[in-house]
């Protein structure tokens, strides 16, 4: 029995085994302390303090040792059941009958669910309705999910549904499926009403120009390519709820549909995402039908329940980057000024709405780049079709947009005899010309032409444009081709409720810290950078703190991962928790923690390792392990939650006009090719790079970034070909019928830099800015390079048409077509297009 006596030497006893910071804490607190508590025995030692910006990926290590573990490396129990997927074989028709009792009777089968098997709502279009977990009757694209088996084995499965589909259980009367999206606009055949954006008398700009130019293009969609395919596991729990484990941009989306569909509260649902193999977009909406899905089947069956496609399925019941139609008529002055005209955009949006309305919105907002279009209207199209509901792709419509005004320089260069860069400068945003078709106004634009003004030096460009000009006008075959393309792309989720984060912080009596956040880590490092930002904030070592997986447990109603907001949003949160803890644990300092001279509450800050109060010789010193320790002596929360709104965005769709965007991320590339005009081949020689991220949260993964993101870009614009049968079937539906770049396709001389010294110019995340969009619109850079080496085939007086991907085939066409329009001794009416 411990008595009253002993007490003093049982606290001696006690406080013997633990390090001097735990045993100063504790001796403050004498005579206070009742009972035990969570109180670590050593706070950790904080020797050194680095920030670094540049710091390796928070899970480096474990991806390069494979410890990494992705949806498919989970564990499940033995007796967890695997999931397949029956498909439509045709694009559009009506399901007239589904036996699906023969399926469960099939070896294996635990469970077979169709449309009519859903407790709850049958409908999970993400923001419009449209997107129906199973076929109900109508069929709207091949590749729609007729039923979805349950067994012991996914071979088992895979092959229940092959039986299945050949003893035909399911009856479909197939229908005229509509594949074009111009065809479908002209029929009025929309997911979406269109919407307009204009600024001034258009029309009047048009008609007192000096020139007109006009003409039209495809630029073709893209395959995610993630290498994770679309994967989950779905615990059932006691209280008739579920866990879902996912590879997912947006879990609280998953969370609303999957609690819909099983027709259960949302606290039911827990959705947990550690990290993706790979997003790019095509994770957040199309994540969530397999999920809901997996537990329509958890639910019904009380195991857990996996599913996993296959890369070919994967492809073809999946959306893709929007194959966009766009037409520009662009009324210009003699030097090339554009002084206004009308430019419309038609998005092939697939069968449903899905993100559709917000992707062909930022086409629009995207369809001057860098440029002023003076006095214009901006018209876009949501056209339907009988193909997989096309959805978010980086960039997000804007690239697609982009292209329109870029080949309209490249037009009007060719148009008025002048270099292509010239006419760029001319037409860039600029003092007298800051507000753009929709109504904001373009900040920061010294740094926009200052970023192109020093990448045309620093990349030689004149005497490369000279060298190339002369090597052109003695090689017959071999043509070279240069351009620099700028980038200005808008940093903010378009619809204004998603511009918000929250953030969930933890101190531990040892010092250690752990964060948890909304946003979801797809490989882009956005975990490490809001490591940083907490350890920034706390005076810490990033090693002191965890981030842990994201979960619709800890930080509720979030955001998806997509806009390029990660950071902005979520670093702003874990900040705010930050701040917020740091203030309460100023305050006990000031109030318990006096020494004989007292702490300067006004002075008070954390740095390496400890609470630092005073300057100079009043400089007193806390260490942290030490403050963390009293303060949880003195029953003061170690915990606090953090949440961030971004300020003064609004658009009024009613309209077309606002500010939808926080501020620009600017950029720009320099790109050379050589073509042989004989074949159509062609290869990349050299890019130049350089980008705007403001103050660079972590400069090593931002040119990670610029560099995938324009690789990616290439492949979109040069040999990632999506391509459909007549009866509306994907045939590119894998990698040895779909190619993305390789290591072969970098171009052998690759300069990436990143400006610095210009910091953002709004208050975002510690005066950074995006970066997992923006240079995506950089590859703009190759496709105007292989323009210009085909215009030397006319002696730069035409442009060529080239439509997306710019493949091999596409651009042998093209010089032939010029070769056929400028041969020698054709007439001038010959010549015309």
């Amino acid at each position: 029995m411990r008595t009253l006596t002993k007490l003093d030497d049982l606290a001696a006893s006690e406080t013997a085994d633990l390090d001097p910071t735990s045993a100063r804490s504790r001796e403050t607190q004498r005579g206070r302390i009742e009972g035990d508590g969570p109180q670590a025995r050593a706070a950790e030692s904080q020797a050194s303090v680095s920030h670094r910006h540049a710091q390796a990926h928070e899970s480096a290590v474990k991806h390069v040792t494979g410890r990494a573990a992705y949806i498919d490396d989970l564990k499940a129990p033995a007796d967890c059941l695997h999931l397949a997927l029956a498909l439509s074989p045709v694009a559009h028709g009506r399901l007239t009958r589904l036996d699906l009792a023969k399926v469960r009777a099939m070896p294996g089968v635990v469970d077979a669910v169709g449309f009519a098997d859903v407790p709850g709502h049958t409908d999970i279009g993400p923001v419009f309705p449209g997107d129906p977990i199973f076929v109900e009757e109508e069929i709207s694209y091949a590749g729609q999910v007729l039923f979805a088996v349950a067994a012991e084995s996914h071979r088992a499965a895979r092959e229940a549904v092959s039986a299945a589909l050949a003893q035909r259980i399911a009856e479909i009367d197939e229908r005229p499926a509509s594949l074009d999206p111009v065809v479908a606009a002209e029929r009025g055949e929309f997911v979406r009403p269109t919407h307009v954006q204009q600024s001034g008398d258009w029309e009047r700009a048009l008609a007192d120009a000096a020139h007109v130019i006009e003409a039209e293009q495809f630029v073709g969609g893209q395959e995610h390519f993630y290498l994770e395919g679309q994967a989950c596991l779905v615990q059932p729990t006691e209280d008739e709820g579920v866990i879902v484990h996912t590879s997912n941009q947006h879990p609280s989306e998953t969370q609303k549909l999957v609690a819909e569909v099983l027709g259960i509260p949302f606290h039911a649902v827990t959705v947990e995402v550690r990290r993706m193999g790979g997003g790019f977009g095509g994770k957040e909406t199309q994540a969530s039908p397999w999920a809901c899905i997996a537990a329509l089947i958890a639910r019904r069956t009380g195991r857990t329940t996996r599913i996993r496609l296959p890369r070919a399925e994967d492809m073809r019941v999946t959306g893709k980057r929007h194959p966009f139609n766009n037409r520009y008529r662009l009324g210009i002055d003699e030097a090339g000024v554009i002084q206004g005209g009308e430019i419309t955009v038609i998005g092939d949006c697939g069968y449903s709405p899905d993100l559709s309305e917000a992707i062909v919105d930022r086409a629009m907002f995207h369809s001057d780049n860098a440029y002023s279009l003076g006095e214009a209207r901006v018209t876009g199209h949501r056209a339907r079709t009988h193909t997989a509901s096309n959805t978010a792709f980086r960039g997000f419509g804007g690239p697609q947009g982009m292209m329109a005004i870029e080949a309209a320089m490249d037009d009007i260069a060719r148009r008025i005899g002048e270099d292509p860069l010239t006419v760029r400068k001319r037409n860039l945003y600029r003092v007298d010309r800051q507000m753009t078709h929709y109504g904001q106004q373009v900040d920061q634009i010294d740094l926009l032409h200052e970023l192109v003004e020093r990448l045309e030096a620093s990349s030689d460009y004149w005497t490369r444009r000279r060298a190339i000009a002369d090597f052109n006008a003695e090689s017959p075959v071999i043509k070279r081709g240069l351009a620099l393309t700028p980038v200005k792309f808008g940093i903010s989720f378009t619809a204004k409720h998603l511009n918000q984060a929250g953030a969930l912080l933890h101190v531990y009596t040892d010092g250690s810290v752990q964060i948890n956040h909304g946003g979801t880590e797809m490989g882009q490092g956005l975990h490490t950078k809001i490591c940083q930002v907490v350890a920034r904030e706390l005076g810490l070592d990033t090693d002191r703190v965890r981030i842990t997986a994201t979960r619709t447990d800890k930080v509720p109603n979030t955001s998806p991962t997509a806009a390029s907001s990660g950071a902005d949003l979520n670093g702003q949160a874990a900040r705010d928790a930050c701040v917020r803890l740091k203030e309460r644990l100023f305050d006990f300092a000031h109030d318990f923690l006096h020494t004989e001279q007292g702490l300067e509450r006004e002075t008070m800050r954390l740095e390496a390792g400890h609470l630092v109060a005073g300057q100079g010789e009043s400089e007193r010193r806390i260490p942290w392990g030490e403050l963390v320790q009293s303060a949880y002596l003195g029953r003061i929360s170690l915990s606090e939650k953090g949440f961030y709104a971004t300020p003064l965005i609004h658009y009024d769709r009613n309209v077309g006009q606002g500010r939808p965007f926080y501020y620009y991320a600017f950029g720009a590339a320099v790109a050379e090719v050589s073509v042989d005009t004989l074949t159509g081949e062609y290869q990349v020689d050299r890019v130049d790079i350089l980008h705007d991220v403001g103050d660079s949260l972590n400069p090593a993964i931002d040119i990670g970034q610029v560099e995938g993101g324009f690789i990616q870009g290439m492949g979109w614009l040069t040999s990632e070909e999506l391509k459909w049968n007549d009866a509306g079937q994907l045939i590119s539906d894998g990698p040895a019928t779909y190619k993305i770049p390789t290591f072969g396709d970098l171009p052998p001389v690759f300069n990436v830099e990143l400006l610095e010294g210009h910091p953002n110019s709004m208050a975002s995340i510690y005066r950074s800015k995006a970066v997992g969009e923006p240079p995506f619109m950089l590859a703009i850079s190759v496709w105007s390079a292989l323009r210009d080496a085909l215009a030397s085939l006319a002696d730069y007086r035409e442009s060529p048409r080239l439509d997306t991907p710019a493949t091999p085939e596409r651009v042998l066409l093209a010089a032939e077509t010029l070769r056929a329009r400028h041969a020698p001794g054709m007439t001038s009416q010959e010549k015309a297009p």
